[in-house]
């Protein structure tokens, strides 16, 4: 059994409230981070657990803290990206569902760490009913004194809140997220300057993901060393997968980063295999938006080695032939999946979802969406192929935040591992998996 960090005690009765989550240890790192830490060494433990963001960036989470303005007179803030809007991912609806009392102690500590006194935790408005679970578990907090003035006794003070979004994907992009909170259309800012200078009302800010912000709670309990000796290199720690698809054990599962892809898909512990008896096709490794893999190269990499559950084994080789950790949004398809459909599928949400601010994205997401219609119908030519690929390459890069990129990768990696099945569905005028 792999190590738990985060999940260690979900199955406990009544861990969803402030009684049973405190008997088990809770906000235990709240305690020793107020009365024996100063916020440098908060931040210090976490630059050595190596943890990197959880949201889908992998961008090294203490890093990040150390570049928030700490000269600006302004105040400065934490906000939770707890707008999770992924195709494919839902381990932090599970977190916050399970162990509301993680996220609020992360939430503390971190903020403590930043030296904010406001905080809101932003989460999509699909998940009301998550809203009233983490409001009450904050009343909790502010209850047994650890929200509010003057925390356990302490000189500091931290008022937190829970915003609901109006349902946008494209609010799980930081900056986009600041301008919902600020009451705006949540359209990506251009940066520089980044929300570590000019964030929420143009304060310095710090915006982390659910994942990442209750992951600071064992650091801090353990020490930055301890949770940085598991996992692989710099892919430290523990991470919460989404596993979904053609498998016979779906849900969250809480991996040692360094697992070997096969053993997730197939080990009892975890995945259980592919249903039905049937065979491995492909997996979107880490939500809608990474490279798609066929079965040879999510198992092992171009180089013939054990493809990793690490941010560096599976991007290995770019994508060519590798894809990207991401959100952990696991995706399994099986031998009768039709990647033309799912690809369709795909193309329909991230058209939907474009915030229609840069050109590229805008007019490229809707081409894609009926180009992919067309062929899916059976009325494509060969020409589309090459036409859907032209398109993908002219949005990625080419747009203010990443979903550009999100549709376009799904489409270039398609293309480059699975052409036969778009030149069968041109040629047959339907699918050729259909019966």
């Amino acid at each position: 059994m792999g190590k738990k960090l985060l999940l260690q005690h979900i199955n406990e009765p009544g861990i969803q409230t402030f009684e049973v989550y405190r008997k088990m240890g809770g906000y235990a790192s709240v305690e020793k981070a107020l009365k024996t830490m100063k916020p440098d060494d908060v931040t210090e433990e976490v630059k050595k657990s190596g943890l990197r963001g959880r949201g889908g960036a992998g961008f090294p989470a203490g890093m990040k803290w150390s570049f928030i303005d700490k000269k600006s007179e302004k105040p400065r803030y934490l906000v939770c990206n707890a707008d999770e809007s992924e195709p494919g991912t839902f381990k932090d609806r599970y977190l916050m569902e399970k162990i509301p009392h993680a996220l609020i102690e992360g939430m503390i500590t971190s903020s403590y760490a930043l030296g904010a006194k406001t905080s809101y935790i932003y989460i999509r408005g699909e998940y009301m009913y998550i809203v009233r679970i983490l409001e009450k578990a904050i009343e909790e907090a502010y209850a047994n004194g650890f929200l509010g003035k003057n925390i356990l006794g302490t000189d500091y003070s931290l008022e937190l809140y829970v915003h609901p979004g109006a349902g946008a994907y494209i609010c799980g992009e930081e900056t986009a997220l600041l301008e919902s909170l600020e009451g705006k259309r949540g359209n990506p800012r251009l940066k520089p300057p980044f929300p570590a200078i000019a964030g929420l009302y143009a304060c310095p800010t710090v915006v982390n993901n659910v994942e990442t912000i209750a992951a600071v709670v064992p650091i801090i309990n353990n020490g930055g060393d301890e949770y940085a000796k598991i996992g692989i290199g710099k892919s430290t720690g523990t991470k919460l997968i989404s596993a979904s698809g053609h498998i016979n054990k779906p849900g969250v599962y809480e991996i040692e980063l360094g697992l070997p892809v096969e053993e997730f898909i197939y080990s009892e512990e975890y995945c259980g295999g592919i249903w039905k008896g049937r065979k491995l096709k492909a997996v979107v490794a880490g939500g809608s938006s990474v490279p798609i893999l066929p079965t040879n190269l999510i198992l092992t990499t171009a180089k013939g080695e054990p493809r990793l559950m690490t941010y560096e084994s599976l991007s290995d080789g770019g994508f060519a032939t590798g894809t990207m950790l991401g959100s952990g949004g696991f995706i399994v398809m099986d031998e009768t999946a039709s990647i033309v459909e799912n690809l369709y599928t795909f193309a329909r949400f991230y058209h939907h979802e474009s915030c229609g601010q840069c050109s590229p994205c805008r007019e490229g997401t809707g081409w894609m969406e009926k180009i992919l219609h067309r062929i899916e119908e059976g009325r494509g030519s060969m020409k589309d192929i090459d036409l859907l690929a032209d398109i993908a390459k002219h949005i990625e890069g080419n747009t203010i935040c990443p979903l550009g990129d999100a549709a376009a990768w799904p489409v270039s990696s398609a293309i480059r591992h699975f052409r036969q099945e778009f030149e069968d569905h041109i040629k047959l005028q339907r699918c050729p998996l259909s019966r």
